[in-house]
């Protein structure tokens, strides 16, 4: 399935470039350095990955569409097999093996590729070329891009132009195919269990790094790729902090903890965020901030269909959102007076989607001709509102005061409506306490 799922993503591109009479040259991402000569772990591009399947380093496909007689190539540069570097580096694919294995038409050294590029890319209206990622490689396309320039002669057009590549690339990525929704699935499944089991693995006295180190071995020993981004594992008041990365606090009897955290699946990601109480039981207080932003969560979900613009969503979360900060006093004033004076961004703060895929936060726009983008069949998006009261926020009852709670779930949209990819894990009240109790009833803890 992967070859072919790649293999289409290429010709559906190469389509949208020769409407724009362009080639594509598009690298992987560049190895990032941890500390001293020790890297992070490598993620190709999502892009590169879209259209590849191929997650080594140190490589770039070269998209040429057909242009006259000339039939469409698809060129490949890939280091080559090098039994010396292998053993220090990892096993390489190497030049002569990547047709087969990826389904491209060619395949050459990368050492190549900046001498080659000329010729490739010699009678092609436009180029396009993501900038911004690597100074030196952007300095040596704009050479390339004059050179071509400055070169042609007679019939041979020289290049006008150098395009972004998202306005194509990127909207192809907005809709997923069933193939990709199955890779969704998997990271949406692998991460709802390890949530799950995550409730019943906390207990009071043990630290947000177990939390971290719990859902890190949750993924891989299943067979992800990784998580698709940074765990936040916020105890307490550290769950009013959005992005909280710290992950190193013990956890305390009594208050919550609020995990944000997902697998990669053939790096196609999963984002769920799930609030628990860290004895496995609600307090008061916390149900009702709780249930608050629960039922926002299923307000918004339930609006995902095709035709509602995507502002809708976090429309129909902030009236629920709203409605409960008034019912529970933390702010005062009707609906309407709420939403107009703006009040309730002290306590929610945040936009309740974004798309998910590749990435995390996921390319394509979320505004066509100054309008909110209505939903489509294949979209992908999270839905997750929250509430956060912050600890030093004098202006509540301090009863309130360092409760922060969000839910997310990731959810499709269907010819029919919606579907939620991350139903299995717990998310009511009565299922979260019995999720929390599972274990420890099990263990004795």
């Amino acid at each position: 399935m992967q070859n072919s799922l790649h293999a289409r993503h290429r010709e559906a591109y190469l389509e949208r470039l020769a409407a724009e009479g362009a080639a594509a040259v598009v690298p992987t991402a560049s190895p990032k350095v941890r500390s001293n000569d020790s890297d992070y772990r490598f993620r190709p591009h999502s892009d590169f990955w879209y259209l590849t399947g191929f997650d080594e380093p140190g490589a770039c496909l070269v998209l040429l569409p057909a242009r006259g007689e000339q039939a469409a190539r698809t060129v490949l540069f890939l280091r080559p097999k090098d039994k010396e570097r292998e053993i220090w580096d990892g096993r390489r694919l190497g030049v002569e093996d990547a047709p087969a294995a990826l389904g491209v038409d060619e395949a050459h050294d990368v050492a190549r590729l900046w001498d080659e590029l000329p010729e490739l890319l010699s009678g092609h209206e436009a180029i396009a070329w993501r900038f911004g990622d690597d100074e030196d490689a952007d300095r040596r396309m704009i050479e390339v891009f004059t050179g071509l320039r400055a070169s042609a002669r007679g019939a041979v057009r020289p290049p006008v132009s150098l395009l972004d590549p998202a306005p194509h690339l990127h909207e192809m990525r907005v809709i997923k195919s069933a193939d990709e929704l199955e890779f969704m699935r998997s990271a949406a499944q692998l991460t709802a269990a390890a949530h799950r089991d995550l409730m019943g693995f906390v207990t009071p006295g043990r630290n947000e790094c177990e939390v971290e180190a719990f859902l890190d071995h949750a993924y891989r020993s299943n067979g992800s790729t990784g998580a698709a981004y940074g765990h936040i594992c916020a105890g307490g008041a550290n769950a009013c902090i959005l992005h909280y990365v710290e992950n190193d606090q013990p956890l305390a009897d009594g208050d919550l903890i609020l995990v944000d955290s997902g697998a990669e699946w053939g790096y196609y990601a999963a984002d769920i965020t799930r609030t628990f109480p860290v004895n496995g039981r609600f307090s008061d207080d916390q149900r009702a901030i709780y249930e608050v932003v629960l039922r926002a969560e299923m307000a918004a979900i339930d609006a995902v269909r095709p035709g509602v613009r995507f502002d809708e969503i976090h429309q129909a979360a902030l009236e629920v959102i709203v409605d409960g900060l008034i019912e529970l006093g933390l702010v005062t004033g009707t609906r309407q007076e709420v939403l107009d004076a703006g009040s309730y961004r002290a306590f929610f703060m945040h936009k309740t989607s974004h798309w998910l895929g590749l990435d995390v936060h996921d390319q394509g726009r979320y505004y066509e001709g100054g309008e909110s983008r209505a939903l489509q069949p294949g979209m992908v998006l999270t839905v997750e509102p929250g509430l956060y009261i912050d600890p030093e926020n004098t202006d509540v009852d301090e009863r309130w005061r360092g409760i922060g709670v969000r839910i997310e779930d990731d959810v499709v949209v269907t010819a029919e409506g919606h579907e939620v990819l991350t139903q299995g894990a717990p998310k009511t009240v009565e299922q979260v306490e019995a999720a929390c109790g599972a274990a420890a009833a099990t263990t004795g803890s």
